[in-house]
């Protein structure tokens, strides 16, 4: 039996079409879930990487892109799962799978992890990638992309590049996407509570969104 037959049964036996109503609607209805709600699937990915052994194997490019072909939204949140076991062995040769799980089946659910956890450390690993590949996101086409490059130092805390951060907040600020004005926004909140004085005369000084200096401004002051 493939490694995937064995999470597919495991979900299958536990559908529940009454939340799957839900957890739909509250993805806008973008993609299609069996209705495990996250304690429940956390707890069968667990039984699933240690009845597979999966984790025991080097990472997989192919495991994590066959989740991705999956219909429901739960066997992508696998894939975020494993991403997130190999952490810390993520390097810049995986940058290019970043890039196609950002702009696969894109929604905030899954290239808020990606961007962070994913890209966020390839980059702080291999600061290289950033005039390589992370640049022609910020001034790129895909809103997800554009979002990631705002987002990727998030947790960066004092070794954040603010004239980078600042630099693509301006580049995206023209932008009516709700997805960019809210990162923009969720970035500044973030790097206030590092620095709020260069946080705080940043906003002033530029043309921000309502809801990105909102949603920034949340800390200063206080």
């Amino acid at each position: 039996m493939k490694q995937l037959d064995v999470l597919e049964q495991l979900f299958e036996a536990n559908r529940n079409e009454e939340n799957a109503v839900q957890m739909e609607k509250y993805l806008k209805d973008h993609f299609p879930f069996f209705g495990i709600k996250t304690p429940l699937r956390r707890e069968l990915t667990k039984q699933f990487f240690r009845e597979t052994g999966i984790l025991k194997e080097p990472f997989q490019h192919e495991f994590v892109l066959e989740l991705w072909g999956k219909n429901e939204r739960e066997f992508q949140a696998v894939a975020l799962d494993y991403i997130s076991y190999y952490k810390k062995k993520l390097g810049k040769a995986d940058l290019s799978l970043m890039e196609t799980l950002i702009t696969t089946k894109s929604w905030w659910d899954t290239i808020d992890m990606l961007a962070q956890h994913g890209v966020g450390k390839i980059a702080m690993d291999s600061p290289e990638v950033i005039p390589e590949t992370i640049e022609g996101w910020a001034y790129g086409e895909s809103m997800w992309l554009r979002r990631t490059a705002i987002l990727f130092q998030l947790k960066y805390k004092e070794k954040t590049d603010e004239n980078l951060l600042y630099r693509y907040i301006v580049e995206n600020a023209g932008s009516k996407e709700f997805f960019i004005q809210k990162a923009i926004g969720w970035a500044l909140r973030e790097y206030s509570k590092t620095n709020a004085a260069s946080v705080s005369k940043f906003i002033e000084e530029n043309s921000l969104p309502n809801l990105s200096v909102r949603e920034g401004s949340k800390y200063l002051g206080k």
